[in-house]
């Protein structure tokens, strides 16, 4: 039993990564990745069968990821469905936040929605409330989807949609963190299921972020071209 258990815990690092449930479910698979994965091989990429892409293009008041530019022109260059997110900081406006985002991420009519990755649970402002967070969020979201012309979607876990979004912003559509196994938050408002935070793919060193998009291939086809799609319960 000893040796079992020894054998388990050294496998378990090289095993995980290929413990792929999601696909089996949606067939549609995507990638997010910025500047941490280095220089990404698009054509090995695209010829593993990604369909989609979720590219950092910045982050607070002023960063800006420095691979994004190479990384959104890549993706087009080799068909494979792109959308840029910016992760949120609560300590900045929505206002200066929306405007670095806008400034890094020019308009494209073919771009999937974009995102604002919602999950920074640092201390900030001690007299903020997390309602004044769901504000910030409704209004970056607001800024965004006037400019683009598409609601952008919102990435977050379990962790800061409990302390921080508390049920609020029913209205939106949400892409989720669970790894392996379904959300079992937001049932009905996710359409991107973020299920690996160590997939591998050709073409990217390391680990990779993997994501399914809740939907057959059609449906996805139709989201990308602007459609919104119709949500039930995994």
């Amino acid at each position: 039993m000893a040796g079992l258990v020894t054998a388990t815990a050294v496998a378990a690092p090289h095993v995980y990564p290929h413990i792929e449930l999601a696909p089996w479910l949606y067939p549609v698979v995507g990638v997010d990745v910025s500047n941490h994965q280095g220089e990404i091989d698009w054509d090995a990429l695209a010829q593993s069968g990604v369909a989609f892409a979720y590219i950092k293009a910045s982050e607070g008041g002023t960063f800006r990821d420095k691979s994004f530019a190479r990384n959104w022109s890549e993706a087009k260059r080799v068909g494979i469905h792109r959308g840029a997110y910016h992760f949120f900081r609560l300590c900045k406006s929505a206002v200066e936040q929306a405007r670095n985002f806008i400034e890094a991420v020019p308009q494209d009519p073919e771009a999937l929605p974009h995102v604002v990755d919602a999950e920074d649970m640092r201390p900030c402002i001690a007299t903020m409330t997390p309602q004044d967070h769901q504000a910030m969020l409704a209004e970056f979201l607001d800024i965004l989807e006037k400019h683009y012309g598409r609601r952008p979607l919102v990435y977050t876990t379990w962790e800061f949609d409990s302390a921080t979004l508390a049920g609020s912003l029913a209205g939106e559509r949400f892409w989720l963190r669970s790894l392996i196994v379904p959300p079992l938050f937001r049932r009905d408002q996710w359409v991107v299921w973020q299920y690996h935070n160590r997939g591998r793919r050709p073409g990217v060193r390391g680990d990779l972020d993997l994501n399914v998009f809740r939907g057959t291939q059609a449906e996805f086809d139709a989201f990308a071209r602007g459609g919104q799609p119709a949500l039930t319960p995994p």
